[in-house]
């Protein structure tokens, strides 16, 4: 009888001498499955920041892509799934409307100016955008101005390369993405960056093949800029001055966008979802289209028309109107056509030194109208747009008044 339990105590012993190994051996198993996953994330991780600093490294941008005849838009520019849901209005696909973007005829200013008023009113505080007609800039100006700016970007890589820079506090600059590793994707788009105020820039540091129309173009442009901005005052009930005298309109920035044809242009964005961090834009496009707007919760086709420019009210003056104007987000499509050309003035100190703090207007605000936002610098304000960079979300969210 002891036999027999001996027997047992030693094959039950074996027993689970065997389960020890074959357990040691998952665990030994797991721990390398583990370890291949954390692995293979790092790789993917490492990968992408590979990939990233190789195309800003080219300093050549996604026309530098383009030109090397891909067919196939590169992994870092793919947008991921949660910012291509199908009945999302951030899915980026053309949509079909009754509504159509308000068109403001500035001929009419000096003997229908009430009705100019009004019409800017209606605009700035339903839909953020308007396009303006009989402006008074020349249509010759307007067409050299697409024209130059198209020819920058089509410069061989080596001149081109000379101006390429992520120095904050450089005035003129070529580059792509100013979020690029900060956003989720890369946007299909490559810009010229030029500061023309309120210092006046020297023509000198301006690329030579749109020096002399740059010029030009920003004394024209900057002067509109007042004219809407008098008549964006009035609309709030205030002297023709009165955001003039807030610096809105005493420095602006030019930037060139170039948009070059994509080969899947449903995979990536032209501009990401976003609203613009200053006072005022007013954008010239050229005839390729693809700019949209939110409104009410549909993205609607801005259309390019012939000689006009297009105005939307940027953060900044959502914030000092107390929520009377509304700075809206917009995006760009990546097309098949191309390239898509447009010249976009942000009327904005940007980064010149200030002091001054901007809030809402003390005389928009009442018992029934209590400030929305609390007061902030510019450079304060700018600082955390470029952090948060293009990621979907109104950076005035930020700003606003605890309750």
């Amino acid at each position: 009888m002891w036999h027999k339990i001996e027997t047992r105590v030693l094959a039950l012993k074996k027993s689970l001498c065997i389960f020890n190994q074959v357990l040691k051996k998952f665990a030994i198993f797991y721990r390398k499955n583990r370890c291949m996953k954390m692995i293979s994330g790092y790789t993917a991780n490492g990968d992408r920041l590979q990939q990233l600093q190789a195309f800003d490294e080219s300093k050549s941008g996604v026309k530098g892509i383009v030109d090397k005849g891909i067919t196939k838009v590169p992994p870092i520019f793919v947008r991921p799934p949660e910012f291509s849901g199908g009945d999302k209005p951030s899915s980026g696909h053309r949509t079909r409307t009754q509504f159509s973007v308000p068109v403001v005829d500035l001929a009419d200013k000096v003997c229908q100016r009430a009705d100019v008023v009004a019409g800017v009113r209606r605009a700035a505080e339903t839909v953020g955008f308007f396009q303006v007609v009989n402006h008074g800039i020349p249509k010759r100006v307007l067409d050299e101005m697409l024209a130059a700016a198209r020819g920058f970007h089509e410069l061989p890589r080596e001149v081109k390369s000379e101006y390429y820079s992520r120095e904050l506090l450089r005035k003129v600059k070529f580059g792509s993405n100013f979020d690029l590793y900060q956003s989720r994707f890369a946007n299909w788009r490559d810009s010229l960056f030029c500061v023309m105020g309120p210092e006046p820039l020297d023509p000198q540091e301006l690329p030579l093949i749109c020096r002399d129309i740059t010029m030009e173009y920003s004394e024209n442009v900057h002067k509109m800029g007042v004219t809407l901005f008098e008549l964006l005052s009035e609309a709030l009930g205030l002297k023709p001055d009165h955001l003039i005298g807030l610096d809105c309109a005493k420095g602006h920035l030019i930037l060139s966008h170039y948009y070059p044809p994509c080969p899947e242009p449903e995979l990536t964005m032209g501009t990401s979802k976003h609203s613009d961090p200053d006072f005022l834009t007013i954008l010239l496009q050229d005839q390729i289209g693809g700019l949209q707007v939110l409104y009410e919760n549909q993205w609607i086709d801005v259309p390019p028309v012939p000689g006009a420019l297009v105005v939307n009210i940027g953060d900044l003056l959502q914030l000092v109107s107390n929520d009377r104007f509304k700075s809206v987000e917009h995006q760009v499509l990546a097309n098949h056509a191309g390239p898509r050309v447009s010249i976009a003035c942000f009327f904005t100190l940007h980064l010149h030194p200030s002091t001054r703090l901007y809030g809402p207007i003390k005389e928009l605000l009442s018992e029934d109208r209590p400030p929305v936002y609390k007061e902030t610098s510019l450079k304060d304000f700018i600082a955390y747009y470029d952090k948060k960079g293009l990621d979907g979300n109104s950076a005035l969210t930020h700003f606003k008044c605890q309750r």
